[in-house]
């Protein structure tokens, strides 16, 4: 099977040359060795935020044909475009859109078009926004997307390449590309720095994009080696996607700089943004109050983080639904009677529910029905995982998510299927 590679598509200068030089290492890769084939895709992200959008996605497509690759594209809306950074939400609704094309193509590698120049912005940016090391780091080389259960690489290939260096080869090549008229609205703070700041930078230093974007590169280093510190401080202190209070709080006293750096390091590693030291000093002014056994609760990125029973954990919810997953008639697994299921779902009596209170299910042979409190309890379950779906067939209570099935509904032989809570991803 040949191998698979996407390229984002907008249109403009940057990634039509990205296209252009991909399709023709991989036309030449081919020719040289056949068995090496590699199949190219083009994405492209409709966003809807200007009037000739349209005409953009009949160019991209077009330009897909002509290096005879296979092009998808997703629309994205945006309800109101007045409210919120509509710039944030553009970009984070285009790498939600892009992984999931990925995910549908089963493609593992996207090759995006940033360059040197939009290092350097992305820098400016940061520094604007009193960020620390992480985020002076810029943009990487290539780093791991895994948020939709799809991990898929991100390569940016042209980081090292000025915008002047791809003008100049579209140019000696005769390429053609769209200008987005956006672009020139300095209202956005990138626009701003690119026509603004950079052009005056690069008089008092001529080469100040290229020394933005090592800078980057060195404070990339430096963030690396502050994991590593992190990992080393958080020994005693860092659980699987949880924090230790205790020692968190006892490491912050003797050295604030490591304790913020360890949960800045903890917060990275669940995918969530980083928070300014403004923040920071507040929770760790929440933590040093809290009584031992209280509960405590933030929102950040989105996200719950709670305090219970002196650990720290980040909550993301998630929806749902219930399947039925087939047993293997060879299979010695208890499951539920399949005619059973299909008739209740035919008749529409196949019902997920959350918890009112008081419901109990027996779990195994030969005990008690127990109260789903008494369950979650004995297995130390968080108090907002206690909230788990329910499903019911006919009436009667069959299964908790998280918790099992009723052993009185389970049967050995015949055909069975066994119900699972499938979380959307």
């Amino acid at each position: 099977m040949a191998k698979r590679i996407a390229v984002a598509l907008s249109g403009g200068l940057d990634s039509v040359v990205l296209l252009d030089t991909v399709c023709k290492a991989a036309q030449a890769s081919s020719r040289n060795n056949p068995e090496l084939h590699t199949e190219v895709w083009v994405f492209h992200i409709h966003h809807g935020l200007q009037k000739p959008a349209d005409q953009w996605l009949v160019f991209c497509e077009s330009l897909a044909k002509k290096y005879q690759a296979q092009f998808d594209f997703r629309l994205l809306h945006f309800a109101d475009q007045s409210t919120g950074n509509i710039e944030a939400r553009a970009r984070a609704g285009r790498y939600e859109a892009l992984a999931e094309l990925c995910a549908e193509h089963q493609i593992e590698d996207l090759l995006l078009a940033h360059h040197q120049n939009d290092q350097a912005e992305t820098i400016l940016l940061q520094l604007l926004r009193g960020a620390g090391v992480a985020g002076l780091s810029g943009m990487p080389e290539q780093r791991i997307h895994a948020e939709h259960g799809h991990p898929i690489t991100l390569w940016r290939p042209l980081l090292n390449q000025s915008r002047a260096d791809l003008e100049a080869y579209a140019k000696a090549h005769r390429l053609k590309w769209i200008e987005d008229p956006s672009n020139q609205d300095s209202r956005y703070r990138r626009n701003a720095i690119r026509k603004q700041v950079i052009p005056k930078l690069a008089k008092i230093q001529p080469e100040a994009v290229a020394n933005l974007a090592r800078s980057a590169g060195l404070l990339a280093e430096a963030q690396t080696l502050l994991d590593r510190l992190a990992r080393q401080d958080g020994k005693n202190i860092l659980l699987t996607g949880a924090l230790k209070l205790a020692p968190l709080l006892k490491l912050h006293l003797q050295d604030r700089a490591a304790a913020n750096n360890l949960l800045r390091y903890w917060l990275k590693l669940n995918g969530l943004a980083m928070p300014s030291q403004e923040r920071l000093d507040s929770w760790y002014l929440d933590l040093s109050k809290v009584q031992p056994g209280a509960a405590l609760e933030w929102l950040h990125d989105d996200t719950s983080i709670r305090l219970w029973r002196g650990v720290l954990q980040i909550v993301k919810t998630h929806s749902g639904r219930w399947i039925f997953k087939a047993i293997a008639g060879n299979s010695k697994k208890p499951g539920l009677p399949a005619a059973w299921v299909k008739d209740a779902e035919e008749r529409g009596l196949v019902e997920q529910k959350s918890r009112q209170g008081a419901e109990k299910i027996q779990l195994k042979a030969n005990t008690p029905h127990k109260t789903l409190k008494n369950l979650f309890q004995e297995a130390d379950i968080p108090p907002w995982e206690r909230q788990a779906p329910l499903l019911y067939i006919d009436g009667e209570l069959v299964a908790v998510a998280g918790v099992g099935v009723s052993y009185p509904h389970l049967c050995s032989s015949g055909k069975r299927v066994m119900p699972e809570w499938s979380v959307n991803t």
